[in-house]
């Protein structure tokens, strides 16, 4: 693994053609991203919004790198554990060499706020543990695990229909909310917590979904036909077109289907 990430870090500090964090990242979960540090703001708090990269390590977002993909995420064609790297490995050494800073330093700071998928909660579990020992106001959405002196909000799927929008970017959906129960300028303050609670027992819905099962040569179908009609179209766009439509496969099955069927163009 050293070789394979020591190469993916030369290549990132030695790319001269740069762009600012902020510019780089796309989609649902990062317009709620933003959306979350102007919920801080409204609460009283000086926010400054960081990235946890797959590529990078902690990185401030008003920091400059090249392009790139790269993904702690299973089932994607850039994920870091394709080739069965470890993880947290991986992100201990690209933190080691590119990262700007550690969770800990940033809650010597000040008050911190995740908002963290279950495997990058699970990749940063030591860095989180670490954070924890600071006895700061340190708050969690999402994450893999409790984490003692981290107040953590577990990832919720029946506040999808209170928040809106998919469930991409409901961790940070529901980060703004948490901030909007909190007028204390605490994170984890008792009151907030409260209020966030009583919130969460009116507003709770647990949605049902009766996706119609599809065969290996149906998927496939469905794979060659929207790759077409869509030029460029990534593989999880195309997961997310078909489970839209009401139809139903597995993540990692449709990966490999996709696989096979864009190997056959």
């Amino acid at each position: 693994m050293s070789s394979r990430l020591g190469t993916w870090t030369d290549r990132v500090c030695a790319e001269g053609d740069r762009t600012p964090l902020s510019g780089l990242y796309k989609g649902e979960h990062w317009l709620q991203a933003h959306a979350v540090v102007d919920a801080a703001t409204r609460a009283g708090f000086q926010a400054q919004l960081w990235v946890v990269s797959a590529g990078l390590g902690l990185q401030p977002t008003t920091a400059s790198f090249p392009a790139y993909a790269a993904t702690f995420s299973a089932g994607h064609e850039d994920s870091v554990a394709a080739t069965g790297v470890d993880r947290r490995l991986w992100w201990k050494g690209v933190q080691e060499r590119i990262g700007a800073s550690t969770l800990a330093d940033l809650g010597s700071r000040g008050s911190v706020l995740l908002v963290l998928s279950e495997v990058y909660g699970s990749v940063l579990t030591t860095e989180l543990r670490e954070l924890g020992q600071l006895g700061g106001d340190t708050l969690l959405v999402g994450g893999s695990e409790d984490i003692p002196g981290v107040q953590r909000v577990r990832a919720n799927g029946s506040l999808r229909k209170a928040l809106g929008g998919t469930l991409t970017g409901l961790n940070a959906r529901m980060a703004g909310s948490w901030l909007a129960h909190c007028e204390d300028g605490v994170l984890a303050s008792p009151a907030t917590t409260e209020s966030w609670t009583r919130w969460v027992k009116r507003s709770a819905h647990r949605e049902t979904y009766n996706r119609t099962p599809m065969t290996d040569a149906e998927v496939k179908d469905f794979i060659r036909a929207s790759a077409a009609t869509h030029d460029g179209i990534s593989r999880t766009k195309l997961h997310r077109m078909l489970r839209d439509s009401g139809r139903a496969c597995e993540q990692k099955r449709f990966a490999n289907l996709y696989s096979e069927t864009m190997g056959e163009r």
